[in-house]
């Protein structure tokens, strides 16, 4: 018989309950601050029931009723410089989090400041989408933000803001403070990957970060029990090395103590912990209807949960020990309902075209030309630095090859600013990466600036993004290959993507992304994509290409002081190359709009980047065409150059589009698409291009060869856009 031994994690895990001891030591401030934020909490999301009943509310309605007392609880203990983020059902924690910073403590009989109502409309207007909402109306009720009190932003994908808070926590401890950060997830987002890909990433790196589960049972009307083999949400931590507690959500006081607990760990440098709260949502995942209206619930169990109301729990303690009593209570349910009533009037009015009914104040809505506005930066910060257009340098030059050149400017990059940090896989390790693209960077500065991250895509990318809307860093991320952005897609295009448009230009997002396009390698069709086309359709992102070293520097420059996330594509035949960069010089930039013509000419205008361009140049040379290759280097909508473009199309009158990699997500298509808008009546035919297959390139070497695009793919381009002309 085999020997077996019980093992044990040895790591903490508590259920907390508070006992009459508890009550009776609370200070009493605290409590009656709790007591007010419950109440002010409660009315305000009654208000936005009320409205969104009348059709107000444009998108879902939320409500945390119910729910109040896990985000008192946790909340008032934090400092305005700790931060936290949310999910969809978010209201009660935003204004937890916006009311301390605005009244860090509340009287009742006094409830209400100027500040504190002015507070309650402003977050009212956001929900209805209103131009004097924290994001000018364009976040609404999933996407709730305040920087200044702490509130990076509420999130509407499940689980997506885990790793933002993972990456504000690592910004956090590395800027030297013992501040911390709280992530609040639902028991619908414990199952989903880039929460436990964060769970791995704090504990392994002792991140200051708080999970805090909201346990309400339901993930709209699927159970708790039918998702998972133990509903206890806590346990996760066993499994990560993270202490835990488990509390009564419905008792704001277990809530703040356990909290406490937690927050002594991280604030001490031990690491992240997690507290599971059981609360209950008193309503339908979204609007005023009860679950039970739906039959997934009964009105029994809703009944027995309704009786362990957080707002009565706190008051019947505060009342016991003589701080209030009844009519005290009643004073300050009324104030708060009274402040947001009036935070309701101002926004709305009666509709002089409806009998008894309401709608908004038309003078409220934001301009509709604010639409586009933030989607990215203007490039501003650009100005001042110099830039060089490396064909017109005069000056020496120093020979190096293209993966050298890479690490050497990411190295004089992080020398003259110390904000940098890279992220990625082996990446402090072989030599500088799979590649030699980090080269040197570990050793000169240090484990904290290059960090070598798990294999997991969607958190460590996604923890980046958390740090680069922080502020403090500028993180550059390596994807060894492109086609792993698959594994990171939210944190890619829905959160760092989206985020400075999404809550109304509030935030910068100075990251990088580094990766390589791998066709010819016989890597297969899981590794060696060409990600342009999927990046150049997706708001918010920039996206570079180079063909030469010395292209690479300045554009690499360029990214690495803008404000907004900027895809670097890189392609390993380029690698090895023979090459050059101007001597003694890795400061200048290639700012966007700037498109470099490789070869004059007449006949045709080739579009196209990284290593086409010389593909191109060579089938140029044996058709004996007379055409016009443009390297494009910056390949997204706003930083293309569209004047040297069109100047060439207005010579030319024809098109041809050539890039290596599939047709499906191919680069051209969406290109083809623009040119024709913009350019039609100057175009003597439709717009050729040369793409690989359809199929995504396979491992054998003869199959990969017929998938991608060549030399003798290009020169047969150039020959049906002859052909079309009745050209010889």
């Amino acid at each position: 018989m085999p020997k077996q031994r019980r093992l044990q994690t040895g790591i903490d895990w508590f259920e907390l309950e508070t006992t009459a001891a508890d009550w009776k030591r609370a200070d009493p401030q605290l409590l009656a601050t709790m007591l007010g934020q419950l109440h002010l909490i409660r009315s305000f999301e009654e208000a936005v029931l009320e409205l969104a009943g009348e059709g107000l509310v444009h998108g879902p309605a939320h409500s945390s009723i119910g729910q109040e007392g896990g985000a008192v609880g946790s909340i008032v203990g934090l400092r305005t410089t700790d931060a936290v983020n949310g999910s969809h059902r978010g209201h009660h924690q935003f204004l937890a989090k916006a009311i301390a910073h605005v009244s860090p403590t509340l009287n009742p009989a006094a409830l209400v400041s100027e500040p504190l109502q002015a507070l309650l409309q402003r977050t009212l207007a956001e929900i209805l989408g209103l131009a004097q909402g924290f994001s000018g109306g364009r976040g609404g009720s999933m996407h709730l933000q305040w920087l200044e009190a702490g509130c990076l932003g509420t999130n509407a994908i499940v689980g997506g803001g885990a790793p933002i808070a993972a990456g504000h926590a690592w910004a956090q401890t590395h800027s030297g403070t013992s501040d911390v950060s709280v992530n609040y997830l639902g028991d619908g987002s414990s199952q989903i990957g880039s929460v436990l890909e964060s769970f791995n990433l704090a504990a392994a790196w002792k991140l200051p970060v708080l999970y805090f589960i909201e346990n309400n049972l339901y993930a709209v009307s699927t159970h708790a029990d039918e998702v998972t083999a133990d509903p206890r949400f806590s346990v996760r931590g066993q499994g990560f090395g993270i202490p835990s507690w488990r509390v009564d959500g419905m008792d704001p006081l277990a809530v703040h103590l356990a909290t406490e607990a937690a927050l002594e760990r991280m604030r001490a440098g031990d690491g992240p912990a997690i507290i599971e709260a059981q609360v209950y949502r008193y309503y339908h995942q979204n609007g005023p209807f009860a679950g039970s209206a739906f039959g997934y619930r009964t009105k029994q169990e809703e009944a027995d949960w309704r009786a362990r109301d957080p707002l009565d729990r706190v008051a019947s303690q505060m009342i016991a020990r003589g701080l209030i009593d009844d009519d005290g209570v009643a004073a300050v349910r009324a104030q708060a309902k009274a402040a947001v009533a009036a935070a309701v009037a101002a926004l709305v009015e009666p509709d002089p075209n409806s009998d008894g009914k309401r709608h908004i104040r038309p003078e409220l809505w934001p301009e509709p030309s604010f639409v586009d506005v933030g989607i990215r930066g203007d490039a501003s910060e650009l100005l001042g630095l110099a830039t060089l257009e490396p064909a017109e340098h005069r000056g020496p030059w120093r020979e190096t090859k293209f993966v050298d050149a890479v690490a050497g400017v990411m190295d004089r990059r992080m020398q003259t600013d110390e904000r940098i940090v890279v992220f990625g896989e082996d990446v402090h390790r072989l030599g500088g990466g799979t590649n030699g693209a980090t080269k040197g960077l570990r050793d000169t500065y240090g484990a904290d600036r290059v960090v070598g991250t798990p294999i997991s895509e969607n958190g460590f990318f996604g923890l980046a993004g958390g740090v680069a809307l922080d502020g403090r860093f500028r993180p550059v991320v390596e994807f060894m290959y492109p086609d792993f952005m698959w594994v990171a897609a939210d944190q890619v295009f829905n959160q760092v993507g989206k985020a400075r448009h999404m809550f109304g230009d509030n935030n910068t997002v100075p990251l990088v992304l580094r990766t390589k396009v791998a066709m010819g390698s016989g890597y297969g069709s899981q590794h060696l994509m060409d990600p342009a086309g999927i990046f150049a359709t997706a708001p918010g992102w920039r996206v570079v290409a180079a063909s030469t070293a010395a292209d690479y520097v300045g554009l690499m420059n360029a990214a690495l002081a803008l404000e907004d996330p900027v895809l670097v594509i890189e392609h390993v035949d380029l690698y090895g190359r023979a090459d050059r960069v101007p001597a003694g010089n890795l400061d200048y930039i290639i700012p966007p709009g700037s498109a470099a013509v490789r070869r004059a000419g007449t006949e045709v205008t080739v579009l196209t980047y990284l290593s086409m361009v010389d593909q191109a140049l060579q089938a140029v040379e044996q058709t004996g065409i007379d055409a016009e290759v443009i390297d494009l280097r910056w390949l997204d909508r706003a930083s293309l150059d569209w004047d040297t473009i069109g100047e060439s199309i207005k010579k030319t009158n024809n098109v041809l589009i050539v890039e290596q990699g599939a047709r499906g997500t191919s680069y051209g298509g969406w290109l083809a698409d623009e040119l024709q808008r913009r350019y039609f009546d100057w175009l003597d035919q439709p717009i050729e291009r040369v793409t690989g297959g359809e199929a995504s390139p396979s491992i054998s070497k003869i199959l990969e060869r017929a998938a991608i695009a060549g030399t003798e793919e290009v020169a047969a381009g150039l020959e049906r856009v002859r052909k079309a002309w009745g050209g010889r």
